[in-house]
């Protein structure tokens, strides 16, 4: 009997766990995994095809491909193929994917695609069986891949990256300051520029500068929505945020508005940059490098704004399985025990990669391991809990990663209405007011859709 025919009462009580912990609707799931017992003494049929990013901590990759993926692939009698690609290629190859209605069993992104909720099939079935075995989903996956409003989970989150500011201690003492707050951000930045090291804060068309310019609003009480996923970005707060930032840039470079994902990374490898807001790639590419500042290389939590310190997650990892997949039982089979042994993924990102299910190496463990890290100064990383647990919210903060904050993030419209002001282009009301009528149409269409 295929998973699809399963009733619901049959694929629980296999799985192990009620439907409320994972708030799985009234209809069976497609496609539902049944548990490893449906494999007992036997193995899965067929290939296994995954698409993701090339990870910017290159041991991650070795240890996915040669390790874990070999490891799996023998022990379930499974051909696994596996695809890196830029991660910039990855929105475009999902909608080419989704448009020839074929392609990977698994596809990766680095942010959860909500917008595709309707290609996927519903992964609630998977949570349900990792979360049997090393206990509940984390708030910040569960925020980031599931959908109040049709009570479905379009995605699997196996990880995400807190966000630190990785700033140059050397530098910012030599100017006694530090980026406590965004003020002292504000009063350091033309002292810093002017010693030849500015603050590199991104306002371009990409990944990184999303992310850090969002998480720089929600610290001025600023957000795109509110708890109940509707739109809120017409605020004196965004305002004060948007005309705040391009203070900021004064004493930046032009070059920060064509900057790429690598961007902000190559400029603090270059010797350049004083500070950026990026994931602990950038503090480890310098030391396997060597490179002669790498032990000044400090990691703090989000400076504080006038509404506190409130974070985003760097990237959040986000497997989907789309309903035209060709090997689905092998996909969430997969994902279970890749989920479920997520501190071997944690240790071979050199702690880049937290679980989204905590159980699975929970931040005692991880503190430790990063206590015992022996770059200098001794001990850095074990901040990267502190900031995980108290500063790491979902895409969407306070409400839930949904499809029209899918398309607000992927049409890149924040790092836009900055990017109009500090460029001098148009003023913060007016750049604020343009973006939020488009964010307003965005939000109406997916009502309409009955997505959110």
């Amino acid at each position: 009997m295929s998973d699809s025919k399963l009733t619901r009462r049959e694929l629980l009580k296999k799985a192990g766990i009620g439907a409320a912990a994972v708030g799985v609707s009234g209809a069976a799931a497609p496609f539902s995994f049944a548990g490893p017992m449906k494999f007992k003494n036997r193995h899965l049929k067929g290939d296994l095809s995954i698409i993701q990013w090339v990870h910017f901590v290159p041991a991650y990759d070795d240890w996915f491909d040669n390790t874990w993926v070999k490891q799996w692939g023998e022990k379930n009698d499974v051909q696994v193929k596996v695809e890196h690609i830029n991660n910039t290629l990855l929105d475009t190859r999902a909608a080419a994917e989704v448009a020839a209605q074929s392609g990977h069993d698994l596809f990766f992104n680095l942010h959860p695609m909500a917008s595709y909720e309707d290609q996927v099939i519903n992964h609630a079935p998977i949570i349900q069986e990792i979360q049997r075995k090393v206990g509940p989903y984390g708030d910040l996956g569960k925020k980031s891949t599931y959908n109040p409003k049709t009570k479905k989970y379009f995605a699997v989150s196996d990880n995400y990256v807190p966000d630190p500011v990785v700033w140059r201690r050397d530098l910012w003492n030599g100017i006694g300051e530090a980026p406590y707050t965004w003020d002292h951000v504000r009063k350091a930045a033309p002292k810093l520029k002017a010693i030849g090291h500015p603050i590199g804060i991104g306002q371009s068309q990409e990944l990184d500068s999303n992310m850090a310019l969002l998480a720089f609003m929600m610290c001025f009480g600023s957000f795109v929505q509110n708890a109940a996923n509707r739109p809120t970005l017409n605020t004196k707060a965004t305002i004060d945020a948007v005309k705040f930032m391009s203070e900021i840039y004064k004493s930046e470079d032009a070059a920060i508005f064509g900057w790429n994902p690598a961007s902000n990374n190559n400029y603090l490898y270059a010797g350049t940059a004083s500070m950026i807001l990026n994931a602990i790639s950038a503090t480890r590419t310098p030391e396997d490098q060597h490179l002669p500042f790498a032990d000044d290389l400090a990691i703090w939590p989000i400076p504080i704004g006038p509404h506190g310190r409130l974070g985003l997650e760097h990237v959040m990892g986000c497997y989907s399985i789309w309903k035209f997949a060709q090997n689905k039982e092998n996909a969430q089979q997969f994902l279970v025990d890749l989920c479920v042994n997520y501190k071997q993924a944690t240790d071979a990102s050199k702690l880049y990669n937290f679980p989204s299910f905590p159980g699975a190496y929970p931040f005692k463990q991880i503190r430790k391991t990063a206590a015992a890290d022996t770059h200098k100064p001794r001990g850095k990383y074990t901040i990267l809990t502190t900031i995980a647990e108290k500063y790491t919210h979902n895409i969407g903060y306070p409400g839930t990663t949904n499809a029209a904050m899918d398309e607000v993030f992927s049409k890149y419209l924040i790092p836009q209405m900055f990017a109009q002001v500090s460029q001098g282009k148009m003023s913060a009301a007016d750049s604020v007011k343009s973006i939020n009528a488009q964010v307003k149409d965005i939000y109406a269409k997916w009502k309409a859709r009955g997505k959110i």
